[in-house]
């Protein structure tokens, strides 16, 4: 049926041509057929002509408060002849063109409180230009990173986020986070306050795991007048399952390795019912060959039986300053009796063995101590967020 009906249609066409041919046949000698060509071409000129269109600015001439990660297209339907786009200080902006140069886009993203001037020509000699600026930012959001970028971390390492500005749109943060591993590890953002963020698996890591962090926050709207200060990316190395268990019971500390026990020694901690060392999952954070340790720093007052005193081999547990150390002066209590004002108290040989052989983001698990329990909103606490008080779970604390 569909070749029949073309082929009805061609033969109307004929029919309409010769009856137009008769219809434009003159006397002998005149040139009225050569006259409806001239005016038949002429007629189509005209209409290129009419047709013709000046290039397309994603952008409106005069616009502001621009966002920077729009971006900005041109589009002409014949092939564009030249595109420039400069700031108020001349500078060209970085763009591309397409195959066949019917479109351009920026290749970059635009710089805040900006003016920018963008002209552009077709083949067709039409030409568009537009000036408009972007936002001002009333306030840009800087972020700290972790872990150092290159770095080889233990497998309770969270990604961590800490920003110099509180974060209302926390959505938006998340959205401009991509996080990529080499075995799809599962993990979810945790809150501690809106300036602390962490991402963590939902199990611990497989050691020789690859992660790489794209932070894309330049541009971006994070609420409330606060906008994204500059792109970030680092990527980090899982080391082996490092993992230390601290048991009140038996006064002692135990370092496993992928399974292996490399050394058990006895400790002190925190007094009893004054002091307690709180139970839960701690992360190694920083390592100190020598630290002064001041009460002073979280609240507790020298007149208040606080102290400041210099330690050795202090390796970081919590943020609330619970370390393993060096305490010679207490080596009638390790293993039988806790002293210390929550710090785990150890010899100055084994705190230092300790510091050697563990690394930053290696989980320590404290036991059958008599206080409560490590508060997961502590920077380096946050496996003691249960998996469904992550960002968009189901016991989300903030939704």
């Amino acid at each position: 049926m569909r070749s029949r009906a073309i082929a009805a249609r061609l033969a109307g066409l004929m029919l309409c041509g010769i009856t137009l041919t008769a219809c434009t046949i003159g006397e002998p000698g005149t040139s009225q057929g050569a006259d409806a060509d001239t005016s038949l071409t002429t007629g189509a000129a005209a209409a290129t002509t009419a047709a013709a269109k000046p290039p397309r600015i994603s952008v409106k001439d005069g616009a502001t408060g621009v966002e920077p990660w729009d971006g900005v297209t041109v589009a002409s339907a014949s092939k564009l002849l030249e595109v420039s786009m400069t700031n108020e200080q001349g500078r060209e902006i970085d763009s591309k063109f397409n195959a066949d140069k019917t479109e351009w886009t920026t290749d970059e993203p635009m710089g805040y409180g900006r003016t920018y001037t963008l002209t552009a020509k077709n083949v067709d000699g039409k030409t568009s230009t537009a000036t408009f600026s972007t936002i001002v930012p009333d306030r840009q959001a800087t972020a700290a990173v972790g872990p150092l970028d290159g770095s080889t971390v233990g497998v309770a390492q969270a990604v961590s986020f800490r920003f110099s500005v509180p974060i209302t749109d926390t959505k938006a943060v998340e959205d401009a986070i991509t996080i990529q591993t080499s075995n799809d590890t599962e993990g979810g953002f945790f809150w501690l306050d809106p300036y602390e963020l962490r991402w963590r698996p939902k199990e611990y890591w497989e050691p020789g795991t690859e992660v790489d962090v794209a932070a894309e926050f330049y541009g971006r709207d994070f609420g409330g007048g606060t906008w994204g200060s500059s792109d970030i990316n680092i990527s980090f190395t899982i080391g082996d399952a490092v993992e230390t268990v601290i048991d009140n019971a038996t006064k002692t500390l135990t370092v496993t390795r992928n399974g292996e026990v490399l050394k058990s020694f006895p400790i002190a901690l925190g007094r009893d019912g004054s002091y307690d060392t709180p139970n839960g999952t701690y992360v190694i954070g920083d390592e100190h060959e020598s630290l002064v340790m001041d009460s002073r720093t979280y609240g507790l007052g020298l007149d208040q039986g606080g102290y400041v005193t210099p330690v050795d081999w202090a390796t970081q547990m919590s943020y609330s300053g619970i370390y393993v150390h060096s305490a010679p002066w207490a080596a009638w209590a390790w293993g039988n009796t806790n002293v210390s004002h929550g710090c785990v108290n150890a010899s100055p040989e084994n705190a230092r063995w300790f510091q050697e052989t563990v690394r930053r983001g290696d989980p320590v698990i404290v036991k059958n101590a008599l206080g409560g329990d490590l508060s997961p909103y502590d920077g380096l606490g946050y496996w003691n967020f249960r998996w469904e008080q992550r960002s968009g779970g189901s016991e989300d604390p903030n939704a």
